[in-house]
């Protein structure tokens, strides 16, 4: 029995790579679609969005901008976050620019021994998130319809990241890691009008090795999503998700879309604002999940970025999974204790019809009051419950 088992974790990768090619012939006019609009998907809004801030953080490193962010950043980093001021560089710049440009610089610190290894490691958790442009334009106005939405995810996805940095820094030992000074790199890698040809062709070759690789993934996984829809895989395994979401008073159709938003990104996001309810906070508090927690199509793009290094992804997954719980419960506080955040729409019992309105007026304020302050205090014990957890599952792999 013990060699059964130890056969099947040996040959389960060959097999589920069998069974996938075998899926790809049986569905291959689904999965052709699929493949061409993630295609499309990668050349009309990821190329354009993401290659320019791959090329110009390229150049950057040749100057001594990332130097003098990292002295005018140092006494923040360091206190708040545990890390380098020239880290700084890689946190602005994720912000930005959105999934993976974070990872990218972070690999590239590490390879020139600007960050210890622990630092790097908890560096990717907090430095690659989501871009303000497919938050704000993508999420917020051609989802929702809506710029306030926009900017309430934006708003919290930052604050869940700034959070996650904390968080992994107060958690965080002193190792002992040999790595070198940045101020002595940057300077031997300063740009002249002598070499800038060869850094900006340098610069532009490596950001097209990276978006070629992020355009793989974007393909690779719109054909799994569409084989997982295919072979009703995907609606078998949504239903495990059901619990969770009976249990946060979540309507169950959310179960599938939000599936395919923890296998990518992009989709599981479309998917989910697409369920008409009432309760439209519930759309927007799990996009506020997903965009924190990115996918597996964004983690297998980052341990692909990271592989050359001696990083580990361990961290980073859990410290995404962490990013997007905390998101999604700040936006949560948001939408309960911000009146004209509210968007739910209720039913109006005198004239059968239906209205934005921000808070139930059918309770009184004393009742109205308490109850607030109940789901407040719900709320902050179950951040602090996932903060213990999570303490201990990073002590284990720390």
């Amino acid at each position: 029995m013990k060699f059964v088992i130890l056969s099947f974790k040996r040959n389960i990768v060959p097999f589920i790579f069998v069974i996938t090619a075998i899926c790809l012939v049986v569905f291959s006019k689904t999965n052709l679609s699929a493949a061409s609009n993630g295609l499309s998907l990668w050349a009309t809004c990821v190329v354009p969005s993401l290659f320019p801030f791959f090329v110009i953080t390229n150049l950057l490193s040749y100057t001594n901008v990332v130097s003098f962010i990292g002295k005018l950043l140092d006494k923040f980093m360091r206190p708040f976050f545990n890390v380098p001021g020239i880290s700084g560089f890689a946190f602005i710049m994720g912000l930005i620019s959105g999934y993976p440009v974070g990872a990218k610089i972070v690999s590239d610190f590490r390879e020139k021994g600007l960050v210890s290894k622990d630092e790097g490691e908890r560096l990717l958790a907090f430095t690659n998130n989501s871009g303000p442009l497919f938050i704000l334009s993508s999420v917020g106005i051609s989802l929702f319809g809506d710029t306030k939405t926009g900017l309430l995810l934006l708003c919290t996805h930052v604050l869940s990241c700034i959070t996650v940095g904390i968080i992994l820094g107060k958690f965080s030992y002193k190792i002992k890691d040999n790595y070198t000074s940045s101020k002595t790199i940057l300077k031997t890698n300063n740009v002249t009008l002598k070499n800038l040809g060869e850094v900006l062709g340098t610069s532009i070759n490596s950001a097209i090795s990276t978006i070629l690789l992020i355009g793989g993934f974007v393909v690779i996984f719109s054909v799994i999503i569409s084989i997982l829809n295919s072979t009703y895989a995907l609606d078998f395994l949504s239903k495990f998700l059901n619990p969770i979401l009976s249990f946060l008073n979540f309507d169950l159709d959310f179960s599938k879309p939000l599936l395919s938003g923890i296998i990518e990104l992009t989709n599981g996001v479309k998917s989910v604002s697409n369920i008409h309810i009432k309760a439209i906070s519930q759309n927007i508090i799990l996009c506020a999940f997903l965009l924190g927690f990115g996918g597996f199509s964004v983690l297998f793009q980052v341990f692909s970025i990271v592989a050359k290094t001696d990083l580990s992804i361990k961290k980073y997954f859990f410290g995404k999974l962490l990013q997007g719980s905390i998101a999604s419960i700040y936006t949560f506080l948001a939408l309960k204790f911000i009146p004209f955040i509210n968007l739910d729409i209720v039913e109006t019992s005198a004239t059968n019809t239906t209205q934005l309105e921000v808070f139930n007026t059918s309770y009184n304020f004393l009742y109205s009051y308490f109850y607030n302050f109940g789901i407040f205090v719900i709320s902050i014990s179950i951040l602090f419950i996932i903060f213990n957890i999570f303490k201990k599952i990073y002590s284990k792999f720390a």
